[in-house]
């Protein structure tokens, strides 16, 4: 069963990560969280299905590099990381190496997968040694299968090549509405002073002099000589009286003026465009998916 850089059997290969490049994500061990390595590679089968991670143990294209089976990873693609299953960098380091200019054989996986098989699947907290013990457990199945190159399929090695349960979370964006005060503006009162032209009408009286000469009723009649002594510069004397306006200013009360502050409601809309994440599910032959959601408690 030939094996191919996922590359040079699918350009597309990101649209099974979700649009994520697996490529140069980092590999921690499940058990530890220690780092492994780096993923420079995955290997797919003749029929696309993912068999290996290429891991790079070293720093750029300096270190070793061997294969995981894909039955022993968990990708978080949150945080960017693969996880090892019952793998520590220990472990790791001891695995047969894989050269990038090779193509891997069925001696050579069998190298490999000699260290992975143990009695039953490794858990997340189990660790395998170089020749492959789990930790507390056997060394390998005494009933082991035989395994040969004619006969063998990865379906013989399901906990290897069976990708482990994932958790994929899907996200979504919602409005969230808050109110925060601030200051609007300021309004500032004061007075000033205008000046104006006021007219007031005033009646006033004034006395005059008014000399009437008249004739009198015994005009022509003569008088004693008493009576009609002459005198000479005998004056009359009248005193003239006048009003005058008295015009004079004073302040009054016109108005008063209350400040005050009310506080008014109103309802103000907003539109966003959100986004939300769907589950999309491809499958290529004749399998029953359980497309069911399950509310966890």
């Amino acid at each position: 069963m030939a094996l191919h850089k996922i590359s040079d059997f699918d350009s597309d290969y990101r649209q099974t990560f979700q649009g994520n490049d697996i490529k140069g994500m980092g590999v921690y061990s499940q058990a530890t969280d220690e780092k492994i390595g780096t993923i420079s590679d995955i290997l797919v089968d003749e029929q696309g299905q993912f068999r290996y991670l290429i891991v790079d143990l070293g720093f750029w294209i300096f270190g070793k590099k061997i294969l995981l089976p894909m039955g022993r990873v968990r990708l978080d693609s949150s945080a960017d990381r693969v996880y090892a299953i019952g793998l520590t960098k220990e472990q790791a380091e001891d695995l047969p190496e894989y050269n990038s200019d090779m193509a891997p054989d069925y001696d050579y996986e069998e190298r490999v997968r000699g260290v992975y098989r143990t009695e039953q699947p490794l858990d997340s907290s189990a660790s395998l040694d170089a020749s492959g013990v789990v930790a507390g457990g056997t060394a390998a199945r005494s009933n082991a299968p035989a395994y040969n190159r004619d006969t063998y399929n990865y379906d013989r090695d399901a906990d290897l090549y069976n990708k482990q349960d994932q958790t994929l979370k899907l996200y979504e964006e919602r409005l969230v509405a808050s109110k925060q005060r601030r200051k609007s503006g300021e309004v500032e009162i004061g007075k000033r002073v205008e000046t104006e032209t006021a007219r007031v009408a005033v009646p006033v009286e004034k006395e005059r002099v008014v000399i009437e000469r008249v004739t009198p009723a015994d005009a022509g009649k003569a008088v004693t000589p008493d009576a009609t002594a002459f005198r000479d510069g005998e004056v009359a004397h009248v005193d003239l009286y006048e009003e005058v306006p008295d015009v004079r200013k004073e302040t009054v009360v016109r108005e008063e003026v209350r400040v005050k502050k009310v506080t008014e409601r109103e309802t103000v809309e907003a539109q966003e465009t959100i986004r939300r994440e769907e589950l999309d599910i491809d499958t290529e032959g004749d399998l029953d998916v359980n497309r069911n959601r399950t509310n966890r408690k």
